[in-house]
């Protein structure tokens, strides 16, 4: 093909540039399209509808009559800095492993994030999407979604949570980078190149995107703020807050990673040889919550950084209630999860998340032997030092009573 022989010649007279096979193994855009198209997506959507009269939030705790009405995929405003649009990526960016976990996940909703993913994404630079069904009820979400080219399925023989599905995913990706997703979103423009790409130039990095809001009512994708990073009070409940003056003025560039303490959770790029070494997820966390926490301080105390990405956009719903049961509840679960952490990375400032949280106290969170163990191993850094890396005197969260003294 002449383009090919245009592009080695190229790559000859510009040996930074590389020749990669992926380019031409992958179908273009309009090919993915033309094969998203045989998925019967009528069928799969109409299985499964609401009732007259029945509420549309009681399942799913989002309006699920406006998102099977939007159907699989819609057009959507590029939300990014317009200079985003001028930035540049290597060429020979490697692929990556998505891994979408879900339990009872709507079909619209689901089905959407997937083809948002595929359509919004170089072809090349998507390895496989693999779903990890947490034991749904209904089995066939998975067999079918797998019939779309790329997506693979893997179902759980039981309730594992969020965070044991993810190591399994995680586990079996074939791409030396994971991307984690949740499964209600709906990915932007060009949102993967630039997480690559910082992930590429430093393996220790792990990227996040600006995480803009899909409204739980009506599904409008509305934008986030690009001057907000991840932040935490002591009872370890993430909290968005704004980017400390001083960092805002060395940013003299809008399109300039933001250097965050912790990330939401939902959404990051990591290498997954990184992942491995760090320790993964701790796996005696259950379902969901505070695991974004444990990973966050994991990663800058043990020679890492996090950053979140202003020109990657990625829309999520935001509930505000959980649809699906914790079988111990979901307050001793978080608890649990959020002790473990605390009692594994928190050192001496762990006494101010008892104070912030006293029904911790005396609650049961299992044996942390097995993370200590990995936290001397790894020779990680203190919890003071993370704080100095990366919160200061002024990010510290704002209780004066649990300051240390």
């Amino acid at each position: 093909h002449p383009l090919f022989f245009s592009f080695l010649f190229f790559s000859f007279l510009h040996p930074k540039i590389k020749v990669s096979q992926s380019l031409f193994s992958h179908p273009s855009l309009e090919q993915q399209s033309q094969l998203l198209g045989q998925f019967d997506e009528k069928a799969f959507l109409s299985s499964k509808q609401l009732k007259a009269g029945e509420d549309p939030y009681r399942e799913h705790a989002f309006n699920l009559q406006e998102s099977d009405r939007l159907g699989s995929e819609r057009a959507i405003r590029d939300t990014r800095h317009y200079r985003c649009a001028a930035m540049t990526f290597d060429p020979d960016l490697p692929p990556t492993s998505i891994i979408i976990t879900f339990h009872n996940e709507a079909r619209s909703t689901l089905l959407r994030t997937i083809k948002s993913v595929l359509m919004r994404s170089p072809p090349h630079l998507i390895q496989e999407i693999i779903l990890v069904d947490d034991f749904s009820s209904n089995p066939e979400d998975c067999r079918l979604l797998s019939q779309i080219p790329k997506v693979r399925c893997l179902r759980n023989e039981r309730r594992e949570g969020l965070i044991r599905s993810r190591v399994r995913g995680a586990s079996a990706a074939s791409a030396s980078i994971l991307t984690l997703l949740d499964s209600h979103c709906e990915v932007n423009t060009d949102w993967l190149q630039p997480m690559i790409q910082r992930v590429k130039e430093d393996h220790t990095r792990a990227v996040s995107p600006i995480i803009d809001v899909i409204s739980l009512d009506n599904f409008a994708y509305l934008a986030a703020s690009a001057d907000l990073r991840g932040g935490f009070d002591w009872s370890l409940h993430f909290k968005w807050e704004q980017i400390p003056i001083e960092q805002k003025m060395a940013r003299n560039d809008p399109t300039q990673p933001i250097r965050t303490p912790v990330i939401a959770g939902g959404i990051f790029v990591m290498d997954k040889g990184w992942f491995n070494h760090l320790g993964q997820y701790d796996t005696h966390m259950d379902i969901w919550g505070g695991e974004n926490f444990e990973l966050s301080f994991r990663v800058w105390m043990c020679g890492g950084s996090l950053e979140i990405l202003p020109c990657s956009r990625v829309g999520h719903v935001f509930r505000k209630r959980h649809p699906y049961d914790f079988p111990e509840g979901n307050a001793l679960t978080y608890i649990k999860n959020t002790r473990r952490a605390a009692e594994v990375w928190m050192d001496e400032y762990k006494q101010y998340y008892y104070t912030a949280r006293p029904s911790a106290q005396g609650k049961a969170f299992g044996s942390i032997a097995d993370r200590l163990a990995l936290r001397r191993k790894l020779n990680c850094n203190s919890f003071l030092t993370f704080t100095g890396l990366c919160l200061g005197s002024d990010g510290l969260p704002d209780k004066p009573e649990l300051r240390p003294k």
